[in-house]
């Protein structure tokens, strides 16, 4: 099947679904990873989700939505990502790095930021290989914390 990349609305109730669907995998598998389950998009309901007000951008093999990444704009020359999320069975197969990837071209910032469970190994190796850089790590939990990241690029 063919694989695209494409604006998703959570306004709409089946897609929303449907994201919700890979956000609660993913996020499960992160709390795994990192040994915290108070990750608060792990516990959204669809009302939430519906409610955000971040930009979203989905990538589909053929119809199946099999990841995502949610991002904003704090400032003009900002991007912030704000989730960034993989269907644990479509894992490990570049859909991570290709929704960054189109976000990169769609949405080009001087400033790049985004943050993950230190113990997250995945997701940090894919920030670290893009070319981000740790700026902080805070205890959110006892024995867990959160590693902030940033991306300065010369546009």
């Amino acid at each position: 099947m063919s694989q695209q990349i494409r604006t998703i609305d959570v306004t709409d109730a089946e897609t929303a679904k449907q994201l919700l669907t890979v956000q609660h995998r993913a996020y499960a598998v992160e709390a795994e990873l990192i040994g915290f389950d108070g990750i608060p998009p792990l516990h959204e309901d669809l009302a939430g989700l519906m409610a955000s007000t971040e930009h979203w951008l989905g990538r589909y093999d053929g119809t199946s939505l099999v990841g995502a990444v949610a991002y904003e704009f704090p400032d003009p020359d900002t991007v912030l990502i704000s989730r960034l999320i993989v269907d644990p069975a479509h894992a490990r197969q570049g859909h991570g790095r290709a929704l960054l990837d189109r976000l990169d071209a769609l949405e080009p910032r001087p400033t790049s930021l985004v943050s993950t469970g230190t113990k997250n190994t995945p997701a940090t190796q894919l920030y670290l290989s893009r070319g981000y850089q740790e700026t902080e790590r805070i205890t959110v939990a006892p024995g867990v914390q959160v590693t902030h990241f940033r991306r300065l690029l010369e546009l």
